[in-house]
């Protein structure tokens, strides 16, 4: 077995999409299909050099991954594109596509969920009959995912540490779902809104979403898995959900491949958006890492963190971090800032250091424009919803920026 890589020593991204019918753009349940039909498959699992493709909860999802951590994010905006030119390859002699964004803006989780039925399918079948997977918290969410590694307790800590503060402040970066049932919702996130409250029936799973200060694997064992592995028991005494994987909280510690995993990041328009993003996260983080004062860091209450990301839900870029002592770790001496102007700040020295990067025109658009979710409102505004969910679509197979 190869030795953990250290802080920063590597990245893993995981890209949820959903496929939806070509002309309606309906949510549809052929993710079977598609990844049976792949060339690399087995077993429902596609293998293509680094990159994979695999199911997830439900039918209508697909994920696309780099199977092994990469030492940079530089190459993958080309990687994850090729494979996604791939899939929509596929599915287009399926009367399917690719859709990006984080919820399905009219998909009726009662009606349209259909859970896979393949491998592992007694996991899906467990949470389906202890939390009711139909419903958006479970049925209608894309994401990507972000990994990073650490090697050794020292390294945890600090990473925890860092990854606390970040996460509150995602969705005013990242927010690309106001719309669900068909209307507009009143959150610029509400993808993350109702996965707050997706296990509401047992609180530890998800916790405030903020992870508690853990200061070893020993500490987040004890505060954090154990509580939740005591809680499901009752419900599930054959052990199926007993890993790590059951924690729901926005970034979970991953000690079976020493790595954290941040999930409160919001699917964008095209894989080159997503991996901006990540690379926006990746550097405000390893700078509170590098910089910070850990012993600060690790005090702040989970209840003021979760307060931060609560206000970015509901408001995205246009919340108002009113937090001084948070504002404070972060580098700012104001005591209110609107969350835009405090990405605005944190992103600076990175877009300075590298004007020509691939990542400098996804940011610059969000940081002009607004988020996706922003962007997405004015143009139901112009022209309705199906209007801009093709649009979308087509971001997505042209590697664009979606503007309204």
């Amino acid at each position: 077995m190869s030795a953990p890589l250290h802080a920063f020593g590597g990245v893993g991204i995981e890209l949820e999409y959903m496929i939806v019918d070509r002309e309606t753009l309906n949510v549809l349940p052929i993710a079977d299909r598609l990844l049976a039909a792949a060339p690399g498959s087995e077993d429902y699992e596609v293998t293509h050099g680094g990159m994979g493709w695999s199911n997830e909860l439900v039918m209508h999802v697909v994920e696309v991954k780099n199977l092994a951590p990469a030492a940079s994010l530089d190459g993958l905006p080309a990687a994850f594109r090729g494979e996604l030119d791939q899939i929509n390859s596929l599915l287009a002699g399926m009367g399917a596509r690719l859709m990006p964004g984080a919820m399905h803006p009219w998909m009726d989780p009662d009606r349209e969920t259909r859970l896979w039925p393949h491998q592992n399918q007694e996991i899906y079948a467990a949470y389906d009959r202890i939390f009711d997977s139909r419903g958006h918290g479970w049925s209608n969410l894309q994401s990507m995912h972000v990994n990073l590694p650490f090697a050794g307790d020292d390294e945890f800590a600090r990473l925890h540490a860092a990854i606390r503060l970040v996460l509150p402040l995602i969705p005013a970066l990242a927010a690309s779902s106001p719309f669900a049932d068909g209307r507009d919702t009143g959150y610029a996130d509400y993808r993350m809104h109702v996965y707050t409250h997706n296990a509401d029936r047992m609180p530890s799973i998800a916790g405030l979403v903020v992870p508690e200060t853990a200061r070893s694997q020993a500490d987040y064992e004890a505060r954090i898995l154990q509580p939740m592995y005591d809680d499901i028991a009752v419900l599930d005494p054959d052990h199926v959900l007993r890993y790590e994987w059951l924690n729901s909280r926005g970034a979970i510690a991953r000690f079976d491949r020493d790595a954290i995993e941040i999930r409160v990041i919001d699917t964008q328009e095209h894989p080159g958006a997503d991996l901006a993003v990540a690379a926006a996260v990746v550097d405000v983080t390893r700078r509170l890492y590098d910089g910070g004062d850990l012993d600060a860091q690790q005090e702040i209450a989970t209840e003021a963190l979760a307060g931060v990301l609560t206000d970015c839900i509901r408001d995205g870029d246009a919340a108002i971090i009113d937090n001084a002592r948070y504002l404070k770790l972060l580098g700012f001496t104001e005591a209110r800032l609107p969350a835009a102007d405090v990405w605005r700040a944190l992103l600076q020295p990175m877009m300075a250091s590298q004007q020509d990067a691939w990542w400098t025109p996804p940011l610059e658009t969000i940081l002009r424009h607004g988020t996706l979710a922003r962007r997405l409102r004015d143009a139901y505004a112009r022209k309705g919803l199906a209007h801009a969910c093709r649009r979308l679509c087509d971001c997505l197979e042209q590697g664009h920026a979606f503007l309204p």
